[in-house]
């Protein structure tokens, strides 16, 4: 009987365990690309497909220009937004058609003076952010999922990396002089949700009670907050 039951057991975990495995398995990351490139097709016949990425031309039609970029050459004004900031980040639909299926991005962050990118979190990429111009200097930090706070204040030439999901924040310390970073990101898309206005600015809104709940303030603050954001 103990034979019997152990052939039981064993039949019902492999019956548990199969599945599991096929199921990892079609978790798993893209695969890598089967072509050197797969420059994007930003045509309006492929902008019709709905894919995990743009589909490529055909590769013999690739010129060198599809690997190139100027748009991050260009400044922008951040002091015209609500918290002195504006990135210009490359798209393989609009600004960098070789980057398609490579799995990375490239962003300009240009701060005002005192201005600074508030916490948010790229959940589809880890970022490495590179100073080009500051005063005096550009204070970044991450929080981990324990809560503990990583800080650096970087001078032009400087670098930092924010781990992939982590929430994290850029602040140009000068209050008279702008400051640009360049930032690297490990997808092609890596996403951007900021914490201020994920909690305070949804569509539709977040409900009131939640706000006071979560951060010990009344309907008035939560009020106040909103029309801070524009809201």
């Amino acid at each position: 009987m103990r034979a019997a039951a152990g052939r039981a057991a064993g039949t019902v975990a492999h019956r548990i365990l199969l599945p599991l495995f096929l199921l990892a398995g079609l978790c798993e990351p893209d695969p890598d690309l089967l072509l050197d490139y797969c420059v994007a097709d930003t045509s309006s016949a492929a902008a019709s497909l709905h894919l995990n990425g743009l589909p490529c031309i055909d590769p013999a039609a690739a010129r060198a220009e599809h690997f190139a970029t100027a748009a991050l050459s260009r400044a922008t004004s951040p002091s015209a937004t609500a918290f002195g900031f504006n990135v210009t980040l490359t798209s393989p639909a609009a600004s960098l058609p070789g980057a398609n299926a490579q799995g990375l991005a490239m962003a300009r962050v240009d701060l005002a003076p005192g201005g600074m990118a508030p916490p948010h979190t790229h959940p589809r990429a880890s970022e490495v952010a590179l100073v080009l111009a500051a005063g005096s200097g550009v204070l970044v930090g991450f929080a981990d999922t324990s809560y503990r706070l990583y800080t650096q204040l970087l001078r032009a030439g400087e670098a930092f990396v924010f781990p992939k999901g982590m929430v994290h924040f850029l602040y140009n310390m000068d209050v008279s002089e702008p400051a640009v970073v360049l930032s690297g990101l490990n997808s092609q898309s890596p996403g951007a949700q900021l914490v201020p206005l994920s909690t305070f600015r949804t569509e539709p809104p977040m409900p009131e009670e939640i706000l006071k709940k979560a951060f010990k303030i009344n309907g008035q603050d939560v009020h106040r907050i909103q029309r801070n954001l524009g809201g």
